[in-house]
């Protein structure tokens, strides 16, 4: 339980606090939180992207002290959508946390498509069957807190109960019309299992439940560019409060899209967040109708 003396602060999963009392942790223990340390990192989102909603004036922590976050993407069944990615990149580079793609179901579809998509950022990935050996994913979660997000359906719960088999999660079907079935309810912190000959825990997954949306009130305007590296350097030339936008006809992202120095999805990707930021679309983020022809499904 919570201190009196904390007051409103909330406590969520990822901090570090102080406690006093019964720590046995037995049947019946009682502790308390007296302190909750500073936090190095905070994840957010809200459930709209437009400030002046309520459900964008709802800020959500989702995690305190991360240093990871995995963003679990199926390739298939249900089909990516680099949206949601892109969102998830904003987020993660304005809490300070370092992101990594994680694409599930790869025995059903490739990731050339979406490795394209995200060719100039050089953002790590590991691609996850599910017969693969997950080495390559546990040396990356070694020594770090690793929180995952995706929607529903991705295989998350899957992968977390095969990184931590005591872990239990549930694990649900994808729908007939392509979306997950929310199973994980919670955010839940998971110590990986132990090196043989190591004290320490080797690790931390913070599992989370699968989301719809991944709203962006939170972050500024400027901060939101910075979610897209690749389009910096092409705002160099732009005007002083250039709002980057396609009707801003000094806008220099324009020439350096056409000029070969990034994708037109991508540019396309951070407009349509400026746009519902501004209130204009959905702001919920809510999955978009796949384009015909294109292998990226939308937010």
């Amino acid at each position: 339980m919570r201190a009196r003396e904390l007051g409103r602060k909330s406590v969520v999963v990822g901090d570090r606090v102080g406690l006093v009392g019964d720590v046995s942790g037995a049947d019946g223990a009682l502790a308390r939180i007296v302190r909750i340390a500073e936090r190095r990192s905070v994840l957010r989102r809200t459930a709209d992207d437009d400030e002046t909603t309520a459900e964008g004036r709802l800020e959500r922590v989702v995690v305190a002290n991360a240093d990871q976050l995995v963003i679990v993407s199926a390739l298939a069944d249900p089909p990516p959508r680099a949206g949601f990615v892109d969102r998830c990149l904003v987020a993660a580079y304005d809490a300070g946390i370092e992101p990594l793609l994680c694409l599930t179901k790869a025995d059903l579809a490739g990731p050339e498509a979406v490795l394209d998509y995200y060719a100039e950022l050089e953002l790590p990935y590991v691609l996850i069957r599910p017969d693969s050996d997950l080495a390559a994913l546990r040396d990356l979660l070694e020594g770090r807190v690793s929180v995952m997000v995706g929607h529903s359906g991705v295989g998350k719960s899957t992968l977390v109960n095969r990184l931590v088999p005591d872990a239990a999660r549930a694990v649900g079907t994808v729908s007939a019309i392509g979306r997950g079935r929310h199973t994980s309810t919670s955010a839940v912190a998971l110590p990986l299992p132990a090196v043989r000959g190591r004290d320490e825990v080797p690790g931390w997954i913070v599992d989370t439940p699968g989301v719809r949306s991944f709203g962006l009130a939170h972050v500024s305007a400027d901060s939101l560019l910075h979610g897209f590296p690749d389009l910096v350097e092409g705002t160099v030339d732009c005007p002083a409060n250039c709002p980057h936008t396609a009707d801003e006809a000094d806008c220099g992202l324009d020439a350096w899209v056409a000029a070969g120095k990034a994708d037109a999805r991508r540019l396309a990707s951070y407009r349509r967040l400026l746009a519902s930021r501004a209130g204009e679309g959905d702001g919920r983020a809510e999955p978009e109708q796949r384009n015909p022809g294109d292998p990226l499904a939308g937010s």
